[in-house]
């Protein structure tokens, strides 16, 4: 019989992914909108309510660990050798393949939740993809050659950030760094007199650091120790996905796990928030070309996430809690990623941006003697 705290665990996700769902479609918050904003209009706003769900969310998790309560090698963000060129192709994908359906993964069950039936395809390939390349397909080239092409760290410590420090310095300063960080962040946006003015902006925010927290609490909270290691996790919105739909396709024993708890509880919770606000209404694809696009950024996304190791949540915030080295690789990757994708959107298809460039630079570049 499966193991009942498996289960606990996997209704405590379903709870935090309720609350999660709620809030940010309450606050209509948008990772790849928060991108959009501060890259083609120079508005960081919704950019600096991820910073205070990362700056929660790093005092709280920095605060479990120097407790014990966390450890940090039990979780899959802070590996003894970095897979540098996975997480830089990965993040890049997933980044392109968020500007081609317009939100990430998370963003896609949020939508999912309000009726979106473009979501419903976009989740399902993202799950299917991210399966395929986690332990299907795709997964002997992710492990035999680009994993392979890893950084590994000195004397075997951790690849976060306060490991290394620690290793240069002599000295522990996880508690500086914490503090730091995680108080700068929440300081920018706490500081912003319009963002004092978005409370619904501004609670999205905390409550997704807050429940960042939680995801470590209930997962090492209800391990159960008979049944093997801790293995502790967080929020996270690609190969929980990709779980999802194994679960319901072939396994429905592995529903009981946290992640997959949290995937549904999100669709949950942003359908409550649409039904309290009287904004459920069914959407369609409008032409082929719509469908092609949202399906091409669901493989980048199903992919690219595996890759990197996380999504805009999953690598933005969770290892961003926890330090980690991957986290701002990642995120730039992402940044990089949407800007691509976004002026790809703009000015066509990949080949006539190639093109338009090449010719571009052809005439600027000084005549041959």
């Amino acid at each position: 019989m499966q193991n009942m705290s498996a289960w606990l665990s996997a209704l405590a996700g379903f709870a935090i992914g309720v609350a999660a769902g709620f809030a940010v479609r309450r606050a209509r918050l948008c990772t790849f909108g928060a991108i959009e904003d501060a890259l083609m209009g120079s508005d960081n706003r919704r950019l600096k309510i991820f910073g205070l769900a990362l700056g929660v969310a790093m005092l709280g998790t920095q605060a479990l660990i120097l407790s014990g309560f966390l450890a940090p090698e039990h979780t899959t963000y802070v590996p003894t050798a970095l897979p540098l060129v996975a997480i830089i192709i990965g993040s890049i994908m997933f980044g392109t393949g968020m500007a081609m359906v317009g939100t990430c993964g998370f963003g896609s069950l949020v939508r999912l939740g309000t009726g979106d039936l473009r979501s419903l395809i976009v989740i399902l390939v993202l799950g299917a993809t991210a399966y395929a390349t986690l332990r299907g397909l795709f997964a002997d080239l992710r492990i035999g050659v680009l994993e392979q092409l890893s950084i590994r760290m000195p004397d075997g410590i951790r690849s976060d950030f306060a490991s290394l420090l620690t290793q240069a310095t002599g000295r522990d300063l996880r508690v500086p760094l914490a503090i730091i960080v995680g108080s700068g962040l929440c300081w920018l946006a706490l500081s912003d007199r319009r963002l004092r003015r978005a409370p619904r902006l501004l609670t999205a925010g905390v409550a997704l650091g807050l429940l960042t927290i939680a995801g470590w609490i209930v997962t090492v909270g209800l391990n159960d120790d008979f049944a093997g290691p801790p293995h502790p996790q967080s929020l996270t919105f690609v190969s929980t996905i990709g779980k999802a739909l194994y679960a319901g396709v072939l396994n429905v024993a592995n529903f009981a796990d946290f992640g997959v708890g949290s995937v549904f509880g999100v669709i949950a919770g942003a359908w409550a928030a649409a039904w309290f606000a009287a904004e459920l209404r069914w959407e369609a694809f409008d032409d082929d070309h719509e469908m092609r696009r949202h399906l091409i950024g669901a493989c980048l996304m199903g992919i690219g996430g595996i890759l990197a190791g996380g999504c805009t949540i999953g690598q933005g915030i969770t290892a961003g809690s926890m330090l980690a080295l991957s986290w701002p690789i990642a995120v730039g990757g992402m940044v990089l990623g949407a800007r691509i994708g976004i002026a790809i959107l703009v000015d066509g298809s990949p080949r006539d941006l190639i093109q338009r460039n090449w010719m571009l630079l052809a005439r600027k570049a000084p005549p041959s003697k």
